[in-house]
């Protein structure tokens, strides 16, 4: 079968490359680059080198033996690929002056090869900190950004072509085009469908569980749920064991919702456990957001034994499933040049040893949230199912913020200060953290609020992207919904997860959904997450509002939702809920930002 190999140095966006190639129905598989030249064979017809969280001269970065470059095949590099390229063959790479995060206008420069009748401008996702300051002998520019002169480039002579930003994620505009036009130079068509992906999985189920029965823990979310749909379909419903695990940090009424919901579907085999009181227990006195996780994943377990226990199932006759898709396994850390950005509840030492001795069945694991959707379509699955907006397995664990003292930045003024006199706003640097994501590797930074009595979106987002690109101390931007004029120095209390601190939650999140089905808004907001910080500005909490736009999780920007909304939102939210001092929206693109806060 022709294909495109995919040569991994360590990207976030590695299995998304291979599975924006498959959806053009071209074969695609990944290698590391010490096993590429072993994995060439007569049926690769390109190569595409990842990116990566590495800088190429650094050392120990990840490298390539130039002997694949004697190949005559086409070649793409891109981000740490298009640096590698150039460090390798004789150009030069250095720390860029400005770091590029998030949305940047490309402008071909020399349309040929795969630029041949491309646009002139498009805007493409940028996620890096390097830059080519030299370029090797034999290869032009063939674009650029307003921050980056050698965005991308080519040598025809050789066909190999690099570009500085993520052609595969879905918020570069052209992206598919440029990625599509690879394929078509390469001359590989037709090799892959979703059906044969259903095919070739029932089969490794079937191969890994024998005769054995599985024990799989239901979410009641996408990727949980259809797990469940094709499990029922290999190996019968009798061979399957549902638990849906009420945590006590679900959404309001979730569990019974939940339950409603699989049974309409046909999943009489779905069990339930109540067990606030273990996992509230476990999590007191926890601030650490790694160690929460860690915690919620060992809980699950836990529970998954009392019941096996409780019902006599033997442990040798039984395999456990998860519905972790790639996204968590990324995060995760899960190639072999990758960074951790966070551990998935899914990913926690006790799941590790599981893979380990080949007793976990996961086959979703190599897809991403859209393929899993279409999946669960064939699976016939209704739009109630396959359509609902992701939800942590986590739950409100990871968007109750915890901590026991404020976290301050040394110059927080001078940089407010800053900050004001460069965009005409008042700013306040929050005294917490959060997890974001910058050329492929983790931050934990500071969030910065901006005030202000106008709201111009296009303003908004151009300084949600500057400021993360411009200053490492901070990864987010979030706009002040309940006062426009700057709120005094806030109070961070010592606090970790409660049943109260959950219910505030709870409330928060049903008001503003609640909200946005009236708005008919949801089906233009992929996920809305709502967070609660320990962030005190005089009456208590605050309620930061995270609506996203996304495909697959791995880029998304801020939901455009109307001003009126949200400030309908913010008030009924200060009105229903008790001990919130403010709310916040936040504007931040992911990268930097993740989804979630934690």
């Amino acid at each position: 079968m022709k294909k495109i190999l995919i040569i991994d140095f360590g990207s976030q966006f590695t299995q998304l490359i291979a599975t924006k190639i498959r959806k053009l129905h071209a074969y695609s598989e990944i290698c590391t680059p010490n096993n590429a030249l072993k994995n060439i064979d007569d049926d690769v017809q390109g190569i595409i080198f990842s990116g990566g969280p590495s800088s190429v001269y650094e050392e120990g970065a990840p490298t390539i033996d130039t002997k694949i470059f004697d190949l005559g095949l086409p070649i793409l590099g891109v981000c740490y690929g298009h640096h590698l390229i150039a460090h390798l063959l004789g150009g030069q790479v250095k720390s860029g002056r400005i770091h590029e995060f998030g949305k940047s206008v490309f402008r071909v420069e020399k349309s040929v090869g795969i630029f041949d009748n491309f646009p002139k401008e498009s805007v493409m996702w940028m996620s890096h900190g390097d830059e080519i300051i030299k370029l090797p002998e034999g290869f032009e520019v063939a674009g650029s950004t307003e921050s980056c002169p050698i965005a991308s480039t080519v040598n025809l002579e050789r066909k190999i072509f690099t570009i500085q930003f993520h052609a595969e994620v879905s918020h570069s505009e052209k992206g598919m085009e440029l990625l599509q036009n690879f394929i078509d130079y390469c001359g590989v068509a037709n090799t892959w469908y979703i059906e044969n992906f259903v095919d070739l999985v029932s089969e490794e189920i079937k191969e890994q569980v024998g005769d054995k029965n599985v024990f799989l823990l239901v979410s009641g979310g996408v990727d949980s749920s259809v797990v469940f749909a094709l499990l029922n379909k290999v190996l019968g419903k009798e061979r399957v064991f549902g638990l849906f695990v009420d945590t006590g940090l679900l959404r309001l009424d979730e569990a019974d919702k939940v339950e409603k919901l699989l049974s309409s579907a046909g999943f009489d085999n779905l069990h339930i456990a109540y067990e606030e009181e273990r996992f509230l227990s476990a999590l007191k006195g926890i601030y650490d957001p790694e160690r929460k996780r860690e915690i919620i994943g060992n809980a699950f377990l836990d529970v998954q034994s009392a019941v096996s226990d409780e019902l006599n199932l033997n442990s040798d006759d039984w395999f456990l499933a998860q519905g972790t898709i790639f996204p968590d396994t990324i995060e995760t850390g899960g190639s072999e040049h990758s960074v951790k950005i966070k551990t998935h509840h899914n990913r926690v030492p006790k799941i590790e040893k599981l893979i380990e001795e080949g007793k976990l069945v996961e086959p979703l694991k190599l897809l991403f949230k859209d393929e899993v959707r279409e999946l669960g379509r064939l699976l016939g699955l209704s739009e109630d199912i396959v359509g609902r907006h992701p939800f942590p397995g986590p739950g409100l664990g990871v968007r109750i913020l915890c901590a026991q003292k404020a976290d301050n930045i040394s110059n927080a003024q001078e940089l407010e200060n800053e900050l004001k006199e460069k965009y005409g706003f008042d700013f306040l640097i929050l005294p917490i953290r959060s997890v974001g994501v910058q050329g492929d590797a983790r931050t934990y930074a500071h969030p910065v609020v901006l005030y202000s009595d106008e709201f111009d979106r296009k303003i908004l987002d151009k300084i949600a992207t500057e400021i993360p690109n411009n200053y490492r101390d901070i990864n987010r931007v979030i706009f002040c919904l309940s006062s426009s004029v700057k709120l005094p120095d806030p109070k961070v209390h010592d606090l970790y997860i409660t049943k109260e601190r959950a219910d505030i939650l709870r409330i928060a999140d049903d008001i503003v959904h609640n909200i946005m089905r009236a708005e008919n808004l949801e089906e233009k907001i992929w996920q809305f997450p709502v967070v609660l910080a320990p962030i005190d500005f005089g009456q208590g909490e605050s309620v930061i509002l995270r609506p996203i736009e996304s495909v697959d999780a791995m880029t998304a920007v801020s939901a455009d939702i109307p001003f009126e909304i949200l400030k309908i939102s913010t008030e009924k939210i200060l009105a229903n809920t008790k001990n919130i001092s403010a709310v916040f929206y936040d504007l931040t693109s992911k990268p930097p930002g993740t989804i979630e806060w934690e």
